[in-house]
This record gives C-alpha cells, sequence and structure tokens, in this order.
C-alpha cells in the first residue's frame, strides 16, 4: 500500500524525531553494553516499526517497498542496531509467511509479529552453507504428522530473542537440489531446538547473532510454510530479493550519517589556520561521498517503485545491493580519513561505523554472490 503525500511526509516526520531524538543520543550506550534500552524497543513497537511490511488486514503497517525504503533512509542515519532489533520482523522472518504462508499461519503469527510481541528470526544460513545456499545439511523427516529436525544454522539474526524460527530444512534426501528444501515454521521453547551463545562481532553491537542448533526437534506437519514442501529455498530466493533492497535503503541512511559527521568535522577542524573544509582535497572525498550516496539513492527508489508495480526486478536489487553495500564503506573510509586520526578513536562516531558498515557487503548474500546474480540476469535477457 502506497500512502498519500501527506501521510507519508508525517510518517517520516515522526520516524525522523525518533532517530535523531531518541537512537541517536543513545548510540554509545548501545556500543558499550550491547544492548538496545527497553525503552526505545517499547517506542519502535508503538511507532509500528516492527509491522512496517507487514499488510494492514494482519496488523502492519502495509508500507509499499518505495515507501519502506525511504522509512530505511531515516532508520539508517543511527547505529544499525536499532533497525536490527525489529529488522527481521520486517524483512526475512516476517516476508516468507507474507509471500507464501497459508492463510492460517498467517492469520496465527503476522499480527504479533507486527507487533513486535514476537521476533522472528531466519534459519538459513550453516556452517558450510553460506553463499552455496542450496547445500544446506540440516535434514527434517517425516514421522506420522510431525517432521523431526536436525541440523545447526549459523549467524542467525536476533536468534537469542527470536520467538519464530523460519526454517530451511532439506525434506527430501534422494533430491541434493534446491527442490529438496523445505520451510518450516519453528517456536521457540520446541523441544530440541537451543541457541548458542551470542557471537561477538567487530561491529554492530545491540544487534545479536547466534547459532541455532536442532536436535530431534519435533515440529508439526501444519507447520510446513505454505503446507507444501519443496519450496522452501525459492521462498528465501524471493525473501533475500526483497531484503536486498532493504537493507540497501538502510546503507544509504549510515552512507548519509556518516557524510554528515564528515563535513561537520571538516568545517570546524582548523589546520593551517583555516577550516580543512577549504580544502580541494577534503573538498573532492566530500564530493565523492555526496555522489555516490545520490547514485544509490536513485538505484533503490526506481527499483523500489518498479517492484511496487509488480515487475521482477530481481537482477536490479542485486545491483542495487551491492552498489549501496560497496558504497557505504567507501564512504565511511572517507570519512575516517577527513577525521584524520581523531577518526581512529571511540569518541567519534565514524569510527563506530566504519565497523558497523563492513557486514552490510556480507549478509543477505555477499557482493561476490550479487555479482554472480547480476550476471546471470544479463545472461538470461540476452538469452545465453
Amino acid at each position: 500500500m502506497a500512502l498519500d503525500a501527506e501521510t507519508r511526509a508525517e510518517f517520516l516526520a515522526t520516524i525522523r524525531r525518533f532517530v535523531r531524538e531518541r537512537c541517536v543520543p543513545a548510540e554509545k550506550q548501545v556500543s558499550e553494553t550491547d544492548a538496545i534500552p527497553p525503552a526505545i524497543v517499547a517506542e519502535m513497537k508503538r511507532l509500528g516499526l516492527f509491522g512496517i511490511s507487514i499488510p494492514t488486514e494482519y496488523g502492519g503497517v502495509g508500507l509499499g517497498m518505495e515507501d519502506e525504503a525511504l522509512t530505511c533512509f531515516e532508520l539508517g542515519w543511527t547505529s544499525p542496531a536499532f533497525r536490527s532489533v525489529a529488522g527481521t520482523n520486517i524483512g526475512i522472518g516476517s516476508q516468507g509467511l507474507v509471500m507464501d504462508g497459508t492463510e492460517a499461519q498467517k492469520r496465527a503469527w503476522l499480527p504479533r509479529i507486527a507487533s513486535g510481541e514476537i521476533v522472528t528470526s531466519f534459519a538459513l544460513t550453516e556452517p558450510e552453507a553460506g553463499s552455496d545456499a542450496a547445500s544446506l545439511r540440516t535434514r527434517a523427516r517425516r514421522e506420522g504428522d510431525h517432521y523431526v529436525l536436525d541440523g545447526t544454522k549459523r549467524f542467525i539474526t536476533n536468534s537469542p530473542q527470536a520467538g519464530l524460527f523460519t526454517v530451511m530444512a532439506r525434506s527430501d534426501p534422494a533430491n541434493k537440489g534446491a527442490g529438496g528444501i523445505t520451510a518450516f515454521l519453528v517456536e521457540t521453547g520446541t523441544k530440541g531446538l537451543s541457541i548458542g551463545k551470542p557471537n561477538k562481532k567487530m561491529g554492530q553491537q545491540g544487534a545479536h547473532t547466534a547459532d541455532v542448533v536442532f536436535e530431534d526437534c519435533r515440529v508439526p506437519a501444519a507447520n510446513v510454510l505454505g503446507g507444501v514442501e519443496g519450496k522452501g529455498f525459492y521462498t528465501a530466493m524471493k525473501v533475500l530479493d526483497r531484503g536486498r533492497l532493504h537493507i540497501s535503503a538502510i546503507c544509504i541512511g549510515l552512507a548519509e550519517r556518516l557524510l554528515h559527521e564528515a563535513a561537520s568535522y571538516a568545517a570546524g577542524r582548523k589546520q593551517f589556520g583555516q577550516p580543512i573544509a577549504g580544502f580541494q582535497l577534503i573538498q573532492a572525498m566530500l564530493a565523492d561521498c555526496r555522489t555516490e550516496i545520490l547514485a544509490a539513492r536513485s538505484m533503490v527508489l526506481e527499483t523500489a517503485r518498479r517492484r511496487d508495480r509488480g515487475e521482477d526486478v530481481a537482477t536490479d536489487a542485486a545491483c542495487c545491493k551491492y552498489f549501496a553495500s560497496e558504497m557505504v564503506g567507501r564512504v565511511a573510509d572517507r570519512a575516517v580519513q577527513i577525521h584524520g586520526g581523531a577518526g581512529y578513536m571511540a569518541d567519534y562516531a565514524v569510527e563506530r561505523f566504519y565497523r558497523d558498515a563492513r557486514l552490510f557487503r556480507i549478509y543477505e548474500g555477499t557482493s561476490q554472490i550479487q555479482q554472480i546474480v547480476i550476471a546471470r540476469g544479463v545472461l538470461k535477457e540476452l538469452g545465453a
């Protein structure tokens, strides 16, 4: 659902105030404690941020992709951990249900996901299956009206807080390809499901990942996503296609914050008797940042609009994720360089954002995977 111009402006202004007045002042605390303050999480729930992508008939805000991208530009202005606390509910943790769930599954889960009562998690990656997602080893064998899951998932975002997992497992051992994979909805507390110790990461403190282990974990057959075996991998790829636009938009918001920090520092820092913003080499870095941000923003908004029109944007979504995630890394590097020695110090936000930005080139498909997806799309268009 697309918002009308007035409603959109009011909604984005509300999110902007929340981010800059509530989240930005708490960034250092989040980095030091590795936790989002509960009061901020509660406010995110009240604002509807856990359900912006969930249809209104299931209690969500029901934003279209363009409006979601505009919202992510605002959310990206602060530490990525704030977005991450609701990110799986907005994206990979809910969209499998939205796209392919049965009506009963949608009504059972989506309202609680949209409200933030339940945090969701998307369990695809494994110790031996990351970029090669179709090679996953987690098994699901049918026993009467249940499936029994065995296997380990790795680096699963929000798993320590999750109440519901979308789990990809191989239900047909004879089918070694994508068609042998089924998606399951697994509730936290199910016997045989355990969560490992939270990972200690380079950056993005406050956003938690951990291993998820299944040992003789019995899941009702009614919890097969969509009620059909063998569709899990295809659901995962559709979810990731959409998620790539979401992540791209977050990268743009973070890049805009980094440019703001760099330009502000350059305007105030004096060397050789004048602000360093007056030096052309500093200006060149600022100009390169602004140009790349505009290019990424234009790519994402155009692709989001086309997706809202129902067009196939799988290749272009990969282009957006590839360019935007690489772009924010370059902007972060320049921001640190403009700060000079101060940029290497934890007292400045750019030091933290430099580490935070590095992850965007890896998750939801590495840059190299995006290149493969893009190249295959180009060749497919040529009929090659």
